[in-house]
């Protein structure tokens, strides 16, 4: 399950969560995570699947769900596909650490927030 620092992390900014496993992966829903103004919806469950070895292996990609829309209603690029996981349908985010770039021993849940952050505030 998530190490202790990710779930410190979860509870300073106030963000109520789940921990499952699946396939082996550790799966994290962020219950109505806020999303940048403009975007539709306002909230959002977000999946995190958090693979063995986490967080010496980088994790890659996120998903939502309901699926998140731009203010004109268009798709956001690279979030086209759907994939099912615990039950449920999520709108998958293909975005992904450039090589190097996540550090092993130093990120955690926080650097992977800051890049999902990142995107939907570029979407």
């Amino acid at each position: 399950m998530l190490p202790n620092e990710d779930r410190e992390c979860l509870e300073a900014r106030r963000l109520q969560y789940s921990e499952v496993i699946e396939d082996r992966m550790t799966c994290v829903v962020l219950h109505e995570f806020p999303l940048p103004n403009g975007l539709r919806p306002s909230r959002s469950d977000l999946l995190l699947r958090l693979a063995p070895g986490y967080p010496d292996v980088a994790p890659d990609m996120w998903w939502f769900d309901p699926p998140i829309l731009r203010p004109d209603g268009q798709p956001i690029p690279q979030t086209d596909i759907t994939e099912h996981y615990l039950g449920r349908t999520w709108q998958r985010w293909s975005r992904h650490f450039n090589a190097g770039q996540w550090r092993p021993g130093v990120d955690s849940l926080e650097s992977f927030l800051a890049l999902v952050s990142q995107e939907l505030t570029r979407s």
